[in-house]
């Protein structure tokens, strides 16, 4: 029988059922069996038991500047699940802090803006440990432009902002695109003047050569400083379709502008296509992990085609970075199918975060449910912890996201054994590798 015939005699078979394999778990069935609810608690009673590692927040009380790069625009719109009148986010308040109302009227919420604000002035690293502890958080990474001195540098690793670097001409047209960006850039050319002060760096280099070292000393400097990745927000001001333009080219616009003159759209975006490369190969010659905001984002002009994680293939499949490791933050929503083949690249990763607490834990089953089917080495989970106002913070906010995460994919790994796919041991293997293991490996921890 030739080989090819073969092949189709045990495709038949297993259409009939009558494939010679063992019967149990031998395939994988279309739809969850009616044990799928006894699975579900046996497995989250477990999973309730392991230590997260975050993969992605920004732990600050609200009225830390340094907690971003940018601050959201006025006026913003908000998805349902974010706004005040959430029930869960009493909920949350209540586990955490005993919060003794069921609502968030002005004078109930000042109950727990008080008994915040009382914690920050406290200034010490106990208050966000315990945040930390309450929710089985081992270790989180906190997305900030410094590290705060409240937050404790052992359980809390910076990851510092680099698209500053992207900016050093006259922005007066980038900043008059639309009013979102009046509010971001005017805070990135004051992240770069942070960094020129902490380089002792007065103007802005005079050749390209200049800025280059300049770039790469204060990203190697961010390191040594705790820095365990950096990051973009590229997709709020651009594509992320970053070009590869030579090197004379962009040598030739910062010539031209960076002691003066307003570069049209088309020079700015060749310099920042090269500026792009140089921090890419720093952080690979820096074993420095790169992290992309890859998903839909706030504001009003916010572009879900440039912020495409597809926009990044080109960067991702380039032969020079194969060592570099790249992680797609927000798992690219709604782009959550693209984003799960983009990791099917050893050196890419995604996670969980944003829509922890964007949709709900139903729709997040699914996501993971597909992602774990698939490349279940490189996800991660993620809070995208954040503080909205002063009564709804980054405290409710982490508290969403574990409680969602922890539900989904334990929602999702049962729907898969009852499947039979895989056994529950397998299962919290899964479940494990998404909420801690995978990205203690990636960030240099035993698991």
């Amino acid at each position: 029988m030739k080989g090819s015939d073969r092949l189709i005699t045990a495709l038949v078979a297993c259409a009939f059922g009558i494939l010679a394999v063992p019967a149990a778990n031998a395939q994988a069935k279309p739809l969850p069996g009616p044990d799928t609810g006894k699975v579900y608690e046996r497995l989250l009673k477990q999973i309730d038991r392991i230590p997260i590692y975050d993969n992605h927040s920004h732990a600050s009380f609200p009225d830390d500047s340094d907690m971003d790069a940018e601050e959201a625009p006025p006026d913003m719109s908000s998805v349902m699940r974010l706004r005040e009148t959430n029930p869960e986010f009493v909920t949350a308040a209540k586990s955490l802090f005993g919060y003794p109302y069921d609502d968030f009227q002005p004078g109930h919420a000042k109950w727990l803006i008080d008994k915040k604000k009382a914690a920050e002035k406290d200034s010490g690293t106990a208050y966000w440990d315990g945040i930390l502890d309450k929710l089985n958080i081992e270790t989180c990474l906190a997305n900030r432009v410094a590290l705060a001195t409240y937050l404790d540098p052992k359980r809390f690793h910076w990851v510092f902002f680099v698209d500053s670097f992207l900016f050093p001409l006259d922005n007066r047209d980038q900043t008059g695109k639309n009013p979102d960006m009046g509010v971001y850039i005017p805070l990135q050319e004051k992240v770069l003047h942070r960094w020129m002060k902490q380089e002792n760096v007065t103007a802005p280099p005079g050749d390209l050569a200049g800025y280059e070292a300049f770039v790469r000393q204060t990203v190697a400097d961010n390191q040594k400083n705790g820095g365990v990745a950096m990051k973009f927000e590229a997709a709020y001001f651009r594509s992320l379709y970053f070009r590869d333009p030579p090197r004379d080219k962009a040598e030739a616009v910062y010539g031209r502008y960076h002691a003066g003159g307003v570069p049209s759209d088309e020079e700015y975006r060749t310099f920042q296509d090269y500026i792009f490369r140089v921090l890419i190969d720093q952080a690979g010659k820096l074993n420095l992990p790169v992290h992309f905001h890859s998903a839909v984002g706030i504001g009003d002009y916010f572009s879900l085609r440039n912020g495409n994680p597809l926009n990044l293939e080109n960067v991702l499949r380039d032969p020079r970075y194969a060592k570099v490791k790249f992680v797609l933050i927000h798992g690219g929503y709604p782009y959550t199918l693209d984003m799960i083949w983009l990791t099917a690249a050893k050196n890419v990763y995604t996670d969980s975060s944003l829509m922890g607490y964007y949709v709900y834990p139903s729709e997040l089953k699914n996501i993971l449910k597909q992602w774990i089917s698939l490349y279940p080495e490189r996800i991660m989970f993620g809070s995208d912890a954040f503080p909205f106002n002063e009564a709804v913070g980054a405290e409710e906010t982490f508290w969403l996201a574990v409680c969602s995460a922890r539900t989904a994919v334990a929602a999702a790994v049962a729907e898969l054994v009852s499947e039979g796919a895989f056994s529950e041991e397998k299962a919290l293997e899964l479940a494990r590798m998404y909420l801690h293991d995978n990205a203690a490996k990636l960030y240099g921890v035993k698991p």
